[in-house]
């Protein structure tokens, strides 16, 4: 009988065992699926972060290309009004061009000339508008 009770005692210690190794196991299964887990979502995270980024600097690249080609055309265009305004300097530089600025522009005249100025009207005073009502016109009708 003793040797009854005692394999009855470890065959109850054994499950007790067993029982504490199967939870043991759940635990550790249990602390892994959510160690996995959480490694997952920061991966996903991480990845989102890296998409996000992509996009903003290829759109940032694609704004900054625009700007240069932009620049350069007004960099161009400053460099042509440049060499013109060179050439104006260099042709006003003698004197026959002072001399037309002076007649045309500062309507100068030399010693011995007479300046004659004659004044032409403008076209927006010559053309009259037709839509135009005159308040006087429709008095002179009644």
């Amino acid at each position: 009988m003793i040797g009854k009770n005692r394999e009855k005692k470890l065959r109850v210690i054994k499950r007790e065992e067993e029982a504490t190794n199967k939870i043991a196991v759940k635990k550790t299964s249990n602390n892994r699926g959510f160690y996995y887990s959480f490694l997952t979502i920061i991966l996903l995270l991480c990845l989102v972060q890296i998409t996000i980024s992509a996009v903003l600097n290829i759109s940032k690249v694609v704004s900054y290309k625009a700007k240069i080609v932009q620049i350069t055309k007004t960099k161009d265009a400053a460099l042509a009004l440049n060499d013109q305004l060179k050439d104006n300097i260099k042709n006003f530089s003698n004197v026959t061009g002072l001399e037309a600025i002076a007649r045309n522009n500062l309507k100068m005249s030399g010693e011995d000339e007479v300046l004659v100025i004659i004044n032409t009207p403008k076209e927006y005073e010559s053309i009259e508008n037709p839509h135009k009502l005159d308040i006087f016109s429709f008095f002179k009708r009644n």
